[in-house]
C-alpha cells in the first residue's frame, strides 16, 4: 500500500484528504508545517506527499529544497491555491511531479497521484 504524506497548514484539507485518501486504498497521514514534514519524512518512507506553498514558517519551496538537499526519496505534488507558472516552474526545478491548483477536484487529484506513483514505479 502506498503512503502519503499530506502537508498543509489547513487542518480541514487535512484531515479531508487524509479520509478521503486511506478510503480509496492509500495509508495517507498528514502534517500541518514544513518543519513537521521534514521530520516526518526523515523518520517514515513515503511514496508521495502533497505539498502546499505557503505555509507559516517553512514553506513548501524550503520543503522542497530540504527534500533535495537530503536526497530523500519521496514523490511530491504540489497542491496549492496561489497557482501561477512561476511557482509551477519553480517547484519543477525542485523536483515536484505535478501542481495541482486548489480548489483541486478530487477525482482529477486520484488521476494525477495514480500517474506519478506509476512513473515512480516505471522507473
Amino acid at each position: 500500500m502506498e503512503r502519503i504524506l499530506v502537508v498543509d497548514d489547513n487542518l480541514d484539507i487535512c484531515r479531508t484528504l487524509r479520509d478521503d485518501l486511506n478510503e480509496v486504498g492509500y495509508e495517507a497521514e498528514f502534517v500541518t508545517n514544513g518543519y513537521d514534514a521534514i521530520s516526518y519524512l526523515e523518520k517514515h518512507r513515503v511514496d508521495l506527499m502533497l505539498l502546499d506553498l505557503k505555509m507559516q514558517g517553512k514553506d513548501g519551496f524550503e520543503v522542497l529544497k530540504d527534500v533535495k538537499a537530503n536526497n530523500i526519496k519521496t514523490k511530491v505534488i504540489v497542491l496549492t491555491a496561489y497557482a501561477d507558472v512561476k511557482s509551477a516552474i519553480d517547484s519543477a526545478k525542485l523536483g515536484a511531479s505535478d501542481f495541482i491548483s486548489k480548489p483541486y477536484d478530487f477525482d482529477e487529484l486520484i488521476i494525477t497521484i495514480r500517474k506519478v506513483l506509476q512513473r515512480e514505479n516505471d522507473s
